[in-house]
């Protein structure tokens, strides 16, 4: 299974919880109502009906369908303790900086006429706080995933390839067809 990079943000992110998200139905659903102010506003972040919510709230169904499921996890864990989010997305963005293992293909465009195909590679790279706010702050704004992905080409290119500006100053990384991408904090 192919995981996205913004998915990995979030799940590095959702290490630094210092308590578990509610894990029943009942539970979610009232942690969403709370949030969002209201069954209304929960219904519509779920695209549920208003009824339906209320039904989870008062015990009269506790198991939803798998989708609705996937969904309402979501929507708990994007709200769960965000004073700890922030504080962990501060660390990495100013001073820790975050790790990036990935297996994808890198290619390699040089100065004219000189290039590399590309191959399948394993890497593990830690990356400077810089590239980490730049991640954060596109994955905030509603970055694609291909953005998220080419900021990493970037981040990685700088520190791996080019071993942070010491060697092939020219060199441009292609980053494609990513197997796996997990990022820690």
């Amino acid at each position: 299974m192919v995981s996205s990079l913004g998915d990995s943000l979030d799940r590095a992110l959702e290490k630094a919880f210092t308590r578990p998200a509610p894990k029943s139905a009942r539970a979610q659903m009232k942690y969403l109502v709370k949030q969002l102010k209201g069954t209304k506003a929960a219904a519509a972040a779920l695209g549920v009906s208003q009824r339906t919510v209320e039904r989870y709230i008062k015990g009269q169904i506790k198991r939803p369908r798998h989708d609705l499921a996937a969904r309402i996890e979501r929507e708990v864990k994007k709200r769960w303790q965000p004073q700890l989010r922030a504080k962990a997305k501060k660390a990495a963005a100013t001073s820790t900086g975050i790790v990036v293992t990935t297996r994808a293909r890198f290619g390699f465009t040089a100065a004219p006429g000189t290039t590399d195909d590309g191959r399948l590679r394993h890497i593990n790279q830690a990356l400077s706080p810089q590239w980490a706010q730049k991640l954060f702050d596109a994955r905030d704004q509603g970055a694609t995933e291909q953005q998220l992905l080419d900021i990493a080409a970037q981040g990685l290119g700088h520190h791996y390839f080019r071993d942070n500006g010491r060697r092939a100053r020219d060199l441009d990384v292609e980053f494609t067809d990513v197997q796996e991408i997990d990022i820690t904090l």
